[in-house]
């Protein structure tokens, strides 16, 4: 940990850095700003924090500079791949604070110098100072036509038994589900009852006013648009007529738009902070960073102390591959399987050098050929491990309600003692595919 900061301050003379502070230093949500003069996001900072405040610097060579840049001169980094905007431009909001504080996760993040970064590593009032790598969406491998739902249910709602729990009743009715990613089509016919909040975060991190829901994610000419109305739908998309794709029906969405582009570490913070003001009880991301990274390892603690389950996506690139923070103990890292019960090629994997959960995934969902919503209407087959993490997340949701009093621990354990590795390897697929049925039966 550190190894990032000695390496941006030696480059650029700056680093961005993630302060946690300590429980006692961690001022309330809607707590005044005092002693800062507006170094600290006035919405939400605290009055001690004047003496950590002063850490953090403005300058040229930071991301931060030169994104509000590129947004004054009418060149914000995501209008060229925008959908539409919540906003006719970026320019219209308030340039960022040189730091900020997002209340409900305890943190603070700005850009330091060597010597604002020796001041709040020896500073009484700071748990912790981390890195803050550039994190990225983990983007479906391919698009398919085949695998329609022929009698309406998806095959990987059949192949998990969830239907077996929609007949006890269970819908995830009463559970919100925090879903950060490229946003959602709420007008879907699917998911139109679905969002309970939404929030989008822009380039710089800054959310943006009165937003309205839709999908950010633009696709390719190789690639469908639509991710996140993808796995929204899947998590908690409601029947229409016979199609059946979401894994909890019943649930809640808080969903926000916090990749892809820009400063993604503010953007996720940002949108982590809001899912946990929401009440969500999970989150699911399909995002991650190739490699060992522990500089989030502190913000997944810090999620699970305040009873959210965090549930990620292992990554797209075969074996010997995984991604953080799917790496972390502290979450549930999800691989993909076919309808055959045959692990995809493209599924992430891989050992550490560790003694407790050595193997990433910890365990895999159904990943190819899923079908679920598309912006606009309709549906379309995507495969890639973001397509099997809502359906572990769903079931996640349908567990909760069933017994709310469960904390995440005992979710989390049985849905992993559920899991049978029947044809999938062990070192590809951690413990293997979760059966609901079991599942509930565990708990």
């Amino acid at each position: 940990m550190g190894q990032q900061i000695e390496q941006d301050l030696e480059s650029r003379g700056v680093a961005q850095v993630v302060v946690v502070l300590k429980p006692h230093a961690r001022p309330p949500a809607g707590a005044a700003v005092t002693g800062l003069s507006g170094t600290v996001s006035a919405a939400n900072a605290g009055p001690e924090l004047s003496q950590i405040g002063a850490c953090f610097v403005e300058d040229e060579h930071s991301q931060t500079s030169q994104l509000l840049r590129a947004a004054e001169s009418g060149r914000s980094v995501r209008s060229s791949h925008r959908v539409k905007r919540s906003k006719p431009a970026a320019v219209e909001l308030e340039a960022p604070p040189i730091a900020r504080y997002y209340p409900n996760l305890g943190v603070m993040l700005g850009n330091v110098g060597s010597s604002g970064l020796k001041t709040l590593r020896a500073h009484a009032d700071v748990d912790a100072v981390l890195g803050a790598p550039m994190w990225g969406l983990i983007r479906p491998v391919a698009a398919t036509s085949v695998g329609k739902p022929k009698n309406g249910t998806a095959w990987g709602l059949s192949a998990m038994k969830i239907p077996a729990l929609w007949k006890k009743g269970l819908t995830g009715k009463g559970v919100v589900i925090g879903h950060l990613d490229t946003g959602l089509d709420a007008k879907h016919s699917a998911l139109k009852k679905a969002l309970v909040a939404f929030a989008e975060f822009d380039d710089l991190g800054r959310q943006v006013p009165k937003a309205k829901p839709f999908d950010g994610d633009p696709g390719s000419p190789t690639r469908p648009r639509g991710h996140g109305t993808h796995t929204a739908a899947t998590l908690a998309g409601r029947p229409v007529g016979k199609m059946k794709v979401g894994v909890a029906p019943g649930a809640m969405l808080a969903s926000a738009i916090v990749i892809e582009g820009g400063d993604t570490v503010a953007r996720m913070l940002g949108g982590m902070d809001w899912a946990v003001s929401q009440g969500v009880r999970i989150v699911s991301m399909s995002v991650g960073l190739p490699g060992w990274f522990d500089e989030f390892r502190t913000i997944m603690k810090l999620l699970r102390a305040r009873g959210v389950l965090p549930i990620f996506a292992s990554g797209n690139e075969g074996p010997g591959t995984s991604r953080s923070p799917g790496n972390y103990i502290e979450c549930l890292s999800v691989g993909a399987f076919d309808r055959h019960h045959v692990m995809a090629s493209f599924s992430s994997s891989q050992r550490f050098n560790r003694n407790v959960d050595p193997i990433v995934p910890d365990l895999a969902g159904p990943g190819v050929e899923i079908w679920s919503a598309k912006p606009g209407g309709g549906y379309q087959g995507m495969s890639g491990t973001s397509m099997a993490t809502p359906h572990v997340a769903g079931l996640a949701a349908l567990l909760m309600e069933s017994d709310p009093a469960k904390t995440i621990d005992d979710i989390e354990k049985a849905i992993r003692k559920s899991c049978s590795p029947n044809s999938l390897p062990a070192e590809r697929a951690g413990n293997g595919a979760p059966n609901a049925v079991k599942a509930l039966s565990l708990l």
